[in-house]
């Protein structure tokens, strides 16, 4: 590794950092807070056993989880236009993470909304309680506290998954990159900084899962 190759690496560090706090953790952050309101309304229907809406549910699950990610980018970003709908590059792959990421969360919550003992429900309903009074105080607060890991891990995959989003022209942290080195033709030490790039973003949000895990744990009343 020459003077050169040092010189354009330090330069391209700030360069790359810049996007990746701008638009990548933003666009990972509102993709996933919509993704898991997605993944709450899909889970409960299949919970409560919704007719219609159930079958429905269980339709866009296998839609998505049967596709890649980048073709429903690629079909999100020309199917809006294609039907005249004109929006942004980052509100297209907001909404293409978004529906992704919900129907892979939406079957992690579904799994913990099914391990909390039915005698819960039946508690509720006892004590006075509407189904959806329960469902918000006492079952959808233990189902969360268990899948929160689970949670954590998808989250983190998705700041890797923001990389494809250069796919459709947002100029995220992997697209400057790109760019940088379409101009110095040096490769393999630009990828690997911007590696580094992810893994120090992905080490803060594992960081901040651990903490968050702990902060549960002790509610829970265990250590």
């Amino acid at each position: 590794m020459d003077a050169r190759v040092l010189q354009i690496l330090s330069e391209s560090f700030t360069k790359i950092l810049i996007p990746g706090i701008l638009v990548t953790i933003p666009l990972t952050l509102i993709s996933f807070a919509l993704a898991l309101v997605i993944a709450v309304v899909v889970a409960m229907v299949q919970y409560a056993n919704v007719p219609v809406l159930k079958q429905i549910s269980r339709f866009y699950i296998w839609l998505i989880r049967g596709t890649p990610l980048l073709v429903q980018l690629m079909v999100g970003f020309y199917g809006l236009k294609a039907f005249g709908i004109e929006t942004t590059a980052f509100v297209t792959a907001v909404v293409v993470f978004a529906l992704n990421e919900g129907a892979y969360c939406s079957e992690t919550i579904r799994g913990c909304l099914e391990s909390v003992p039915k005698g819960q429900m039946e508690a509720g309903y006892c004590v006075g309680m509407s189904y959806m009074q329960i469902m918000w105080h006492v079952v959808l607060p233990q189902a969360f506290r268990t899948a929160f890991p689970s949670l954590g891990n998808s989250l983190i995959s998705m700041v890797k998954d923001t990389s494809l989003a250069s796919n459709i022209t947002v100029v995220e942290m992997f697209m400057r990159t790109r760019q940088i080195i379409g101009r110095t033709y040096v490769y393999l030490p630009l990828y690997i900084e911007v590696a580094v790039v992810y893994l120090l973003f992905c080490s803060v949000i594992s960081w901040l899962q651990k903490l968050g895990e702990k902060k549960l744990n002790s509610y829970g009343g265990t250590k």
